[in-house]
């Protein structure tokens, strides 16, 4: 019973150094696909949606990889919207909340 406990105290001590390097992973894809110039860096991205979400407060962005969807979060009145912009075009391609 206590080998059990402690490999159980290992993976939950493994978890997040795991997840986290499951985002280093996916950073570095990230930065090399837009230096390869396969997807928009994000300032270019912001440029292009920001004006376009009037009376919103931009938060912040999520970008997926391997597909480069960016999606960016805006605030309004209390409503969060998900904005998702397709990485290599520049696109809308949906959005949600109001």
């Amino acid at each position: 019973m206590r080998m059990v406990s402690i490999l159980l105290l290992l993976g939950a001590m493994l978890a997040p150094a795991t997840a986290g390097a499951a985002q280093d992973r996916e950073a570095v894809a990230a930065a090399r696909a837009t230096r390869q110039g396969r997807i928009l860096p994000l300032k270019e991205v912001e440029r292009r949606v920001i004006p376009t979400m009037k009376d919103a407060q931009y938060i912040g962005f999520d970008l997926e990889m391997p597909s480069g969807i960016y999606t960016l979060k805006f605030l309004r009145g209390g409503s969060v919207i998900w904005v998702d912009v397709d990485g290599r075009s520049g696109q809308v391609i949906g959005r949600t909340g109001q």
